[in-house]
């Protein structure tokens, strides 16, 4: 069994943006659990809608800090013009595509808050092979 390692969670103000001259603030909850390593999930708070979840990569995430990563339903890269402040995350789905602006500092600081934890990379390591398996085979 792997030592306990706490929940890393973060409040992050965003916005949604909806046209070159409107956005609509947006509250985002970061939440990564060492018990699932390569997960961050964010949770996307609206003032008249329920809370919609997405799960991002961790590495994912990271990686859109530094240059354009992604593809399909979720994509990350910096906002250009905006210096080292912003990136923006592209959420696609069925149901439509938001795109949203997000402040790098807080990534960053969740980042580096999860990766004290469980460093890129050390990820294999934390998770409990036994129960993932378990959970996949039939019971009986």
């Amino acid at each position: 069994m792997k030592k306990s390692l706490k929940t890393v969670e973060r409040r992050i103000a965003v916005q949604l943006v909806v046209s070159h001259t409107c956005s609509l603030p947006l509250c985002v909850r970061l939440r990564w659990e060492p018990t699932d390593p390569y997960v961050v999930h964010a949770v996307f708070f609206a003032d008249c809608d329920e809370p919609v979840e997405w799960l991002l990569g961790r590495d994912l995430l990271a990686d859109g800090l530094e240059g354009s990563a992604g593809y399909a339903d979720v994509r990350i890269w910096p906002a250009v013009g905006r210096g080292d402040q912003s990136i923006y995350i592209v959420l696609g789905s069925s149901a439509g595509t938001a795109l949203l602006e997000v402040p790098v500092q807080d990534v960053t600081s969740f980042l580096q808050d999860t990766e004290a934890l469980v460093p890129r990379g050390t990820e294999s390591g934390h998770i409990d092979w036994d129960a993932e398996l378990a959970h996949l085979l039939p019971q009986g």
